[in-house]
């Protein structure tokens, strides 16, 4: 019975993407264009004053984190979500083949396409509401300090002479402690409080004891993923069940439609492969030091890394442990802070020299809503959050960028970063609001990144007066860089890369056994593994907000590629000779009129298009040619130190496996077996 419904929502899905041909839905039977063009003006000016409206009441909550400022936000999303539903049963009523301006086509299918308005009123308002308490359960996931259990009052404490003894005699470990020692005030109410940002990250980032970090790597995990499990399995069905309704085979199939490529799943695994040599040179490098500081006990010389010992939650970013890795100890690391508090850098001088960056360029000096209406500094006297953004506030007047700036390094490049996503907004201010936008999603990271890879580098803090080395070996200094960077960018991508492939499976295949194909894919991609047993009941994948939040991923994978790609272009506008990452296009008019042929159309090209434009007709595709480019000289370095290595990348063994897919019968074993094997044979192979 269910293979019936599963064909029959097959037929229907093919039967409505046929009705899709390049460039637009059959979505409807009205074929009155004035109707429909009247529809569309109408839209851009509603959708304007709606995203107006929602922008502002989330601007005042996370600047004045209140509880009536969550109410009217709150609201604001409601009528939001209305307005969604009913443009989309206006758009879903035309059919666009019959308009006859292409950008009208294009306007009426984008309406439809990213929506899930086709569920009944029920399940829609269902969907939001599964989201929106995925959201908050991962918002609220607080653990423990390591070594302690809740406070209770009625149970009296019980002391630890022996640990403390133990203690007095390590005082090396003592700088490693981020957390309170058993001697905390008994008084104190439950201290259980630590959150993800920015209590676990840090000791993530900066302890070396390792049954400290599996302690707040397990306890986090244990605060999300089994409180997701059941929401997300519905979640699922009802992504699924929209999708279908809206002329799509699953969830996934209608997230990869946002890139406007028949072959968008075999593309991006081209482009993953093309970058897979870098990385096992990296990661084998990267395992040696680990093996170095915590055993062969804890990292297997030629196997998979525990994924605690990386630095970050979700080993994602290895750039914490980098005082581990580091080429060249003995030179120094390229950090300008000290040099920016000694000349008196603010942070309005901060943000000042960001939009000089770009003006220099040729490109568009910000608004004065900008410098009256941003919140640059952390504000006294009132709660916010302080995660760096920039804001288009949907007017074509107001924009702004929310970020508790401090003197460093980091914030600058932050404040170079948002600022060139405010050039974005301004570049692409005259298009309709449904273009104001990259031209896919991975576009807006891609520029603002590209931008920071030219403040952050040797040639431009020089030029700009930041750093001056007068001691080390330019070589070490450049090394250390460069491995700064690829622990930054070249370790962060296979984990961009499976986190969207293990969801679009869940689509496809089904919420069965979901941890253990995420473990799989960590495995077959990253080379990481568990630091212990894990089953079907913890649900790793929700310990990733981007996962439970409904925000796809595979747009930062494509996005840390696209960024090379560009950065190349912008550097040979400006005729830069030498290696790529040495580049500075600041000042470059030539780069800057680059930029702006990006930028202009939003999405009303394709990224083809655009990418076509980019390249003078060389290409229209994302390609890692420029990363692997830009880190050539790192890699070179690399086959060097690991020349004595039998195996580059790594293998797996039934003890590897067994961690997250545990055996339980003879047939299970002879197919976890098999499995063992074959990604033995691939790892070799590859």
């Amino acid at each position: 019975m269910e293979r019936g419904k599963g064909s029959a929502f097959i037929l229907l899905a093919f039967f409505t993407r046929l009705a899709y041909s390049e460039d637009y839905f059959r979505m409807g039977t009205n074929t009155n264009t004035a109707d429909a063009v009247q529809f569309l003006r109408e839209y851009d000016r509603e959708a304007s004053g709606m995203c107006y409206r929602v922008t502002m009441s989330q601007w005042k909550f996370v600047t004045n984190i209140t509880e009536y400022n969550r109410r009217r936000m709150l609201e604001e999303l409601a009528l939001s979500s209305k307005f969604e539903k009913l443009s989309w049963r206006k758009a879903a009523a035309f059919d666009s083949s019959r308009v006859p301006d292409p950008q009208g086509r294009r306007q009426l299918v984008k309406i439809v396409q990213s929506s899930r308005a086709a569920l009944p009123d029920d399940k829609f308002s269902e969907i939001q509401q599964l989201i929106t308490e995925m959201k908050e359960i991962y918002n609220s996931a607080k653990i423990c300090p390591y070594g302690q259990k809740p406070y209770d009052a009625h149970v009296q404490r019980p002391q630890y002479p022996d640990y403390q003894m133990m203690q007095a005699h390590q005082p090396s470990i003592q700088a490693y402690q981020h957390y309170p020692s058993h001697q905390e005030n008994p008084e104190l109410a439950n201290y259980c409080d630590m959150q993800l940002d920015p209590e676990i990250s840090r000791i993530l980032a900066h302890s070396r004891i390792e049954s400290e970090l599996l302690y707040v790597w397990k306890s986090f995990r244990d605060q999300t993923g089994p409180k997701l499990k059941n929401r997300f399995m519905r979640y699922v069905q009802l992504a699924n069940q929209a999708a279908v309704a809206t002329g799509y085979s699953d969830a996934g199939d209608q997230m990869r439609a946002a890139y406007e490529d028949s072959s968008f799943r075999a593309s991006v695994e081209e482009v993953y492969n093309q970058m897979v040599p870098l990385y096992k040179q990296l990661f084998t490098y990267v395992r040696r030091k680990l093996v170095q500081r915590y055993g062969e006990t804890s990292v297997r010389s030629d196997g998979p890394i525990p994924a605690h010992l990386l630095g970050n939650m979700w080993a994602q970013n290895w750039k914490s442990i980098m005082d581990l890795v580091m080429p060249f100890p003995q030179s120094s690391n390229i950090d300008v802070t000290a040099e920016m508090l000694r000349q008196g850098f603010t942070p309005l001088r901060m943000f000042q020299m960001a939009e000089e960056f770009y003006t220099s360029m040729g490109l568009k000096p910000v608004p004065p809503e900008f410098w009256r209406g941003s919140m640059l500094v952390r504000p006294a006297q009132r709660s916010v959050q302080c995660t760096a953004s920039a804001w288009d506030f949907c007017n074509r007047i107001d924009y702004r960028i929310k970020q508790c700036t401090e003197v460093t390094m980091q914030d600058l490049i932050s404040t170079h970063h948002e600022m060139a996503h405010i050039q974005y907004y301004l570049q692409y201010a005259d298009q309709p609001q449904m273009f104001r936008d990259g031209a896919n999603p991975a576009f807006h990271e891609a520029v603002a990144n590209a931008a920071a890879l030219s403040v952050y580098n040797l040639p431009h803090l020089q030029r700009v007066g930041l750093y001056q080395n007068k001691s080390h070996d330019p070589y070490e200094v450049s090394m250390n860089f460069l491995m700064s960077m690829a622990l930054e960018k070249v370790a962060y991508l296979p984990f961009a890369f499976m986190v969207d492939q293990w969801r679009w499976s869940i689509f496809e295949d089904g919420v069965q056994n979901m941890n253990t194909r995420w473990w799989q894919m960590k495995l077959r991609y990253q080379g990481v593994v568990p630091p212990m047993s894990r089953s079907e009941a913890d649900f790793d994948p929700g310990s990733k907000y981007h996962i439970i939040s409904d925000q796809e991923y595979i747009k930062y994978f494509l996005a840390t590629i696209l960024e090379f790609q560009i950065f190349e272009q912008l550097c040979t506008a400006a005729g830069h000779v030498g290696h790529l990452h040495e580049c500075d296009v600041y000042r470059s008019r030539e780069a800057g009129r680059i930029l702006s042929e990006i930028m202009q159309p939003g999405s009303s090209k394709s990224a083809s298009e655009i990418i076509r434009t980019m390249t003078k007709g060389k290409t229209n595709r994302i390609s890692p040619e420029s990363l692997v480019k830009y880190f050539r000289p790192l890699e070179l370095w690399l086959r060097v130190q690991n020349r004595d290595e039998s195996l580059i990348g790594w293998s797996s063994n039934y003890h590897d496996v067994a961690l997250f897919a545990p055996q339980r019968a003879g047939s299970d074993n002879t197919f976890a077996s098999t499995s063992i094997l074959c990604i033995t044979i691939l790892y070799h192979m590859l």
